[in-house]
């Protein structure tokens, strides 16, 4: 059968079997960008000379970094196919990370045909060679595997660091395997951090590349319209945002830090005075964090206040003018109001006043727990224009999420200084008294962000439970929950109304009779 082919085939044969460039534009039919050739080429070298070197691989997000690691497999399975090799590709999951993996293999493998099969649900094999595919859930069972060859640990950022060293580490040890290191830049505490570090303090000893980091500058060099769609990212979520910065240009973040720091809170300045009456013309809406004991349910190792003794009111005054270019609207505080220590019955009748003079478009309330009932009467009393909110860690992470992309891109702006209530202890300054913007700095000032380990991103956010100011006096998050809740009013679809326009039909009757 080779003989029946010509020269140039034979050539191209010879050339896919011993180069993976090759490999991958005739046998997959793929065009490998330099920077994936870099890394594969590095990874390859190692596994065949038994260097058994650590690599790592951090592209931005959809730029080609699990294609890359599907080929690299497939060009092994075809280099080993007589010999034999084992090999080991982990995720941080088996569904559907890790069964996304071994359809990807499958798919780009197809000229290999029924040679390339799946065995035993996890086990990709071509001929004596094999690649097998493991969950790095603690509760996985990958006892027995080995990895003589090459060893991948896909989406490190998300991978527990006593997993990997207890559970996959000596997997590599039979054959001295190559090992690679695979993700996303998350925080600094990850075993893809970790594994940076000591690869990049082995580069500096032995002159061997070892870490390749392609940002989406990068990347959009050789792909013109994944460089456009950052740009709306972006544009979007704004370049501070800590889902801009890790995934899109592979910068670490911290895993705990304040969440409100001096960047941010310079880009919710207020622009115009505050507003004690609505502004004809002008779309309002009303965000309420209701107080109660409930909350406690969040409070996981002291995140964030439970029992906040107030019920905050945030009065946003909505600007649609910048749809036509952020495609959002901009968000303005411009009232404040708490009260402590009154029943739920007492706050509606307030609550409804203020709606009836303020007409808000919509009331996004904290229904969580006791705040039901306030919900409901409000429901009742305002049909179609509440929105409840039922908070738990993960609706709280989402809307934190959300509100620092709409702090980030500037739509978010605290016009509100009123003088402080009854409720706050005055602060220790030369008059003893201070105002609601007082309580609110100090609140932002003290609020602080953990995100928590694993795929899912969580973030836990809140004034730690105890934190005092400087008066002595607690401080809670009252009015940092009131004002995030404009991240659903940013859910909604927004639309420029205009003048209806009514255009009159020609009359076929009248233009008949003028023709004779």
């Amino acid at each position: 059968m080779i003989a029946e082919l010509s020269q140039s085939a034979r050539r191209q044969i010879a050339q896919a079997a011993i180069t993976i460039k090759h490999f991958a534009l005739w046998f997959v039919g793929i065009t490998l960008r330099p920077y994936q050739l870099e890394a594969a080429n590095a990874i390859i070298k190692s596994v065949f000379n038994r260097d058994g070197l650590t690599f790592v691989i951090i592209f931005s997000r959809q730029s080609g970094k699990d294609e890359t690691l599907a080929i690299i497999f497939l060009f092994l399975l075809l280099r080993f196919i007589e010999w034999g090799a084992d090999m080991v590709c982990a995720q941080p999951t088996f569904k559907p990370q890790t069964i996304n993996a071994m359809e990807r293999l499958r798919n780009r493998g197809t000229n290999f045909g029924r040679r390339l099969r799946r065995t035993a649900c996890y086990i990709m094999r071509l001929g004596q060679a094999r690649v097998s595919y493991f969950s790095t859930d603690p509760s996985a069972n990958v006892v027995g595997a080995t990895a003589d060859r090459l060893l991948v640990i896909n989406e490190a950022q998300d991978v527990d660091p006593t997993v990997y060293d207890k559970r996959f580490s000596p997997m590599a040890a039979s054959g001295n395997a190559t090992k690679v290191f695979s993700g996303t830049s998350w925080t600094t505490d990850t075993l893809l951090e970790r594994e940076k570090a000591a690869a990049l303090i082995a580069e500096k000893q032995d002159g061997i590349k070892r870490v390749f980091i392609v940002d989406s500058m990068e990347v959009a060099k050789a792909n013109p319209l994944y460089g456009r769609y950052v740009e709306q990212e972006i544009q979007k979520l704004g370049r501070q945002h800590p889902l801009i910065r890790s995934q899109y240009f592979c910068e670490t973040i911290d895993a705990q830090a304040g969440m409100f720091n001096a960047a941010r809170r310079a880009l919710m300045q207020g622009d115009q005075p505050a507003q004690s009456t609505p502004i004809a013309g002008h779309h309002y809406a009303f965000c309420i964090d209701v107080a109660g004991q409930d909350e406690a349910l969040l409070n996981l190792d002291g995140m964030g206040n439970p029992g906040r003794d107030s019920t905050t009111l945030s009065i946003v005054d909505i600007d649609l003018s910048t749809l036509p270019t952020l495609q959002a609207p901009t968000y303005r505080i411009v009232s404040r109001h708490a009260w402590q220590g009154q029943n739920h019955l007492t706050i509606f009748g307030k609550l409804k006043a203020f709606a009836d003079q303020w007409r808000p478009q919509h009331i996004v309330i904290d229904a969580t727990g006791v705040g039901e009932g306030l919900w409901a009467m409000l429901d009742k009393a305002f049909p179609a224009r509440v929105i409840p909110v039922k908070f738990t860690q993960q609706t709280k992470s989402e809307i934190g999420w959300r509100f620092l992309a709409i702090i980030e891109t500037g739509r978010i702006r605290d016009c509100s200084d009123e003088q402080a209530s009854s409720l706050h202890r005055p602060l220790p300054t030369g008059d003893g008294r201070k105002t609601v913007h007082d309580v609110v700095r100090l609140q932002y000032d003290k609020c602080q962000s953990e995100i928590l380990p694993g795929p899912a991103k969580t973030l836990r956010w809140g004034v730690k439970d105890g934190t005092r100011g400087p008066d002595g006096g607690l401080i809670h998050d009252d009015y940092i929950l009131a004002d995030s809740l404009v991240a659903e009013l940013d859910t909604l679809n927004w639309s420029l109304s205009s003048p209806t326009l009514i255009t009159q039909p020609p009359d076929y009757i009248k233009q008949e009779e003028r023709n004779f």
